[in-house]
Order: structure tokens, then C-alpha cells, then sequence
């Protein structure tokens, strides 16, 4: 082992540990590396005064390793190997390995130990069960949940006690740990193996997944058809999590070259590029974590441990921090202006076909609004038999299920009052239908009261609304129902991104 300091960072080499995982405990003390021979505690806060070991007698690596994440519980620490869970206790400078889970039949992918409940954790597998386990009671799970489907990621919500997610493959399962029999939700979210989940720290709907696919793509997953926004990378993403500060989402990819760096530091707001590089490490990194913060200071520190064989701490500074910051109301325009170029919600594109629209300029869009290829088009409404064809029979056709949609509708005054609810969030507008409507002419919309949210917000919503009925009038066609859906959709993803944004 060696050690070395810089203005940035600290690097100590831990040549022959050929560890495969790496855990720091929640009080930012300590950090486990995990061998096939030893397991090495690393004082984070003097890491070249040299470590110490437990010995392991295992012909299987570790897996995964997680420090218990509550403060009454910091010296325990779990690590998988094979089938198995072994349950370590570190304490006054000595460590001992003490109860065993067994209950897979085949090798266990992921464990996470529960965020509210410290005698809790999660164990996923290739035998396609997720057990929860209770440390007071080891003798067998206490939850178990099937998915049919080997599980690669096992992951618990960070504000519901009740709510965890696992990845199978290219899908993500949301559970709830009190209906253990099937999942409450279902994402069809990569075309590639998903390689990392994490859970927004303040929004328990919202999380992030990485892929294979070369991408992270972010959800919330009461939208289960629809991801909220996309990281597209030239490499696949190993990992994906969000920072412990601002609106902040540190990445590792998996470069084609080992030399080439792949820690990266983002804006969830502003993905074009990335606010920084962590440049140091001479292959992938295997695992990245935060030191909890020292009292009085402002500063955070992320620990790396590399198939270089390198542990690294990196001083992420408060003007870093500020990278990572972003108005709020800035960060709604950018994410509704991305919306606005979406497939309307109730068409269902392939994926070429809605990559291709993600790809377009501005100058490309604004020539698809005047003459859009036929493959794309609807055929005209003369051509439909069946369609409205006055504005009473589109009132009597139109599907009034629509998710937090309250429609009155008025023939005779050729107009209509939608009613939205969303979280906390009201919108109110009126809809006046011009005489020659829908041929070439479309309606006006006008916000009326109670409507609760800002003017920004109103301006964008209503460039969206004449952006939709446009596209339709133009080639005669009814527009109040794509209207209604661009509506709650985009105001959903407002009220997301708004939960977004509410950082620590």
C-alpha cells in the first residue's frame, strides 16, 4: 500500500487486494475493500496509516458489499459471495464475521440494506427471487418477492419505507414490500441489460436508471410509457447516481480504452455536458460513495476505488456544487421545451421513430410542422369515415377518462372549461372553437380562475396547446383531445421536475 496526497484529492494504492467491491460507512469513517482473501478497513481519515484486515476463506468474490446505513447500527456491514450473505461486525479496531444468510439457489446479484428499518435488507438473484431479510432472524427471509425474471439491481425507496425497485434485464419493477405477490409497477425502460438504479433523495416516484445502451434515462413511475428525460453517452453506463447536493448526477461508463475517463459530475437540468471530470484513475471505476459531511464543513468528498487498484477521495468544493445548481423555473422551461417536441401521448411510435424526432434541429422541426413525411401522418379526416365531423359529435366522441381531467363542454357556445389536477397543482382554462373550426382555424385557449401555477409555466403550456391544435386544423382535423393530453401530460412533468429540483 502507498498513499499520497494532492490539492485535490487523496490516492492510496492497494496493489495486490485485487478487491472487486468497495462500501464507506454512513459516518464517513471507515470504507471496506472487498478480496477474495482478506476484506481491508481503510480509516478514511488517516488512509495511509495503513489498514487493517479480515481474513475470508471463500473460493467466490464478493459481489457486493453495503455498510448498514443507520448511525446505531455503523459497524455492521454485509457482503455477498455466490449464494450466500455474510454479515460482518467492525468495532474498536477488530472485525468478526457473524450470521449467514442462505436462502438463493442461485448467485445473489445485489443487496441493499433498508433505509428506515436497520434490520432490514434486500437480496436480489438470478433465481429470480428478492428476499427481505431480518438480521434479528436470519433463518430465512421474511418477505419474499417473485418476478419470474432473474434480478440484476435491488434498490429501496429513499422517502417510502414500503417501496423498493429491481431491474430484470432492460425492465424495472417497482414493489411494495406489503403486496409481495406482484409488482405495482412495470417499465420497459432500456433496450440493454440495466446495470445501475438509484432513487432520487427527495422525491420517492422519481429515479434514475443506467444501461448497456449507452444511456441514463429518468422516470417517474406513475408516467411507466414515457421517461422524463434521457443522458444518450457514445459507451455504456455502469452506474448512475444522484449527488447528496443540489441537482447533481455523478456517472461511470464503461470506455472503449482503459485510460479513458469515465467518473463524469452533471446537471440533471443541463445534460449536453458534463460540469466535470474526475481525471485520475487509470481504469474503470468499480464503485463510487459519499463521506458523510464533517460539522462546519461545506465541502463533500467522493471516494472512488478503481481496477487500478486505487482508492481515491476527491474535495467536491461548494463552487463545484453551485455547477450543479439551477433555477428552478429555468430548469421547467428547458424540460417542458424538450416536451413540447415529444409524439403527442396517445400516438405509440417504434423507438427509431421517436429517437429520430429527439435527433431533429430546429430547422428539420419547423420543416416536419409544414410538410411532414407521409409515414408520419395521419390520413386526412375526408379520408376517415367515422371521424367528427361538427364540433357536437367530437364533444359526444371525445373520451372523457382522461387521467385528473374535468371537461364541460358547450356546443351551442361552440366552447369548453378543462379542469386539471396534478399533486398540489390546478389549471383552469377555457376553450372558445372558431366558427370555421376545425378547417384551417384553430381554437383559442385562455387560462381562467383557480389556476395556481406561474406565468412562465402558463406561457409554455399555451405555446404547446396552439403548437398541437395547429398541427391539426391544418389538415382538418379535431384537436381537443391531443389538446387535453399534451396537458396533463406536460403539467405532470412539470410538477416532476419541480419535485426534481427541490434538492437538499
Amino acid at each position: 500500500m502507498a498513499a499520497r496526497w494532492s490539492s485535490e484529492n487523496v490516492v492510496v494504492e492497494f496493489r495486490d487486494s485485487q478487491a472487486t467491491a468497495m462500501s464507506v460507512d454512513c459516518l464517513g469513517q471507515h470504507a471496506v475493500l472487498s478480496g477474495r482473501r482478506f476484506l481491508y478497513i481503510v480509516n478514511l481519515d488517516a488512509p495511509f496509516e495503513g489498514h487493517r484486515k479480515i481474513s475470508r476463506q471463500s473460493k467466490w468474490d464478493i459481489g457486493t458489499v453495503q455498510w448498514n446505513p443507520h448511525d446505531s447500527f455503523a459497524h455492521y456491514f454485509a457482503a455477498s459471495s455466490n449464494q450466500r450473505v455474510d454479515l460482518y461486525k467492525w468495532k474498536d479496531g477488530c472485525g468478526e464475521v457473524g450470521t449467514t444468510l442462505q436462502g438463493h439457489t442461485r448467485v445473489i446479484s445485489d443487496l441493499d440494506w433498508a433505509v428506515f428499518e436497520p434490520d432490514l435488507l434486500v437480496t436480489s438473484s438470478v433465481d429470480t427471487y428478492i428476499y427481505i431479510w431480518d438480521i434479528k432472524d436470519t433463518r430465512k427471509p421474511t418477505i419474499a418477492l417473485s418476478a419470474v425474471a432473474g434480478a440484476s439491481q435491488v434498490k429501496w425507496n429513499k422517502k417510502n419505507a414500503n417501496c423498493l425497485a429491481t431491474s430484470h434485464d432492460g425492465d424495472v419493477r417497482i414493489w411494495d414490500k406489503r403486496k409481495p405477490s406482484t409488482a405495482v409497477e412495470y417499465l420497459a425502460a432500456h433496450l440493454s441489460k440495466i446495470h445501475g438504479l438509484d432513487w432520487h433523495p427527495d422525491s420517492e416516484h422519481i429515479l434514475a436508471t443506467s444501461s448497456q445502451d449507452n444511456s441514463v434515462k429518468f422516470w417517474d413511475y406513475r408516467q411507466p410509457r414515457k421517461y422524463l428525460n434521457i443522458l444518450p453517452c457514445q459507451v455504456p453506463v455502469w452506474k448512475a447516481r444522484y449527488t447528496p447536493f443540489s441537482n447533481g448526477l455523478v456517472t461511470v461508463m464503461v470506455p472503449q480504452l482503459r485510460r479513458e475517463n469515465s467518473l463524469l459530475l452533471w446537471n440533471v437540468f443541463d445534460l449536453n455536458t458534463p460540469v466535470h471530470t474526475f481525471v485520475g484513475h487509470d481504469d474503470v471505476v468499480l464503485e463510487f460513495q459519499w463521506r458523510k459531511q464533517k460539522e462546519g464543513s461545506k465541502d463533500y468528498q467522493l471516494v472512488t476505488w478503481s481496477r487500478d487498484q486505487t482508492l481515491r477521495m476527491w474535495r467536491v468544493d461548494s463552487q463545484m456544487q453551485r455547477l450543479c445548481a439551477n433555477d428552478i423555473l429555468d430548469g421547467v422551461d428547458e424540460f417542458i421545451e424538450s416536451i413540447s417536441l415529444l409524439p403527442e401521448p396517445e400516438k405509440t411510435l417504434h423507438t427509431q421513430d421517436t429517437d429520430h424526432q429527439h435527433s431533429l434541429s430546429h430547422g428539420e422541426e419547423e420543416v416536419l410542422k409544414e410538410d411532414p413525411p407521409s409515414s408520419l401522418l395521419e390520413e386526412k379526416k375526408s379520408d376517415q369515415p367515422g371521424l367528427p365531423q361538427t364540433l357536437q359529435q367530437e364533444f359526444s366522441l371525445i373520451n372523457v377518462q382522461i387521467r385528473n381531467v374535468n371537461v364541460e363542454m358547450d356546443a351551442a357556445d361552440r366552447s369548453c372549461t378543462v379542469s386539471v389536477h396534478c399533486s398540489n397543482h390546478r389549471v383552469k382554462m377555457l376553450v372558445k372553437f372558431p366558427a370555421q373550426y376545425p378547417n384551417n382555424a384553430a381554437p383559442s385557449f385562455q387560462f381562467i380562475n383557480p389556476t395556481t401555477i406561474t406565468s412562465t409555466m402558463k406561457a409554455k403550456l399555451l405555446k404547446i396547446l396552439k403548437d398541437t391544435s395547429l398541427q391539426k386544423v391544418k389538415r382538418n382535423q379535431s384537436c381537443l383531445e391531443p389538446c387535453l393530453r399534451q396537458l396533463v401530460s406536460c403539467l405532470e412533468s412539470f410538477v416532476a421536475i419541480w419535485c426534481i429540483s427541490q434538492g437538499p
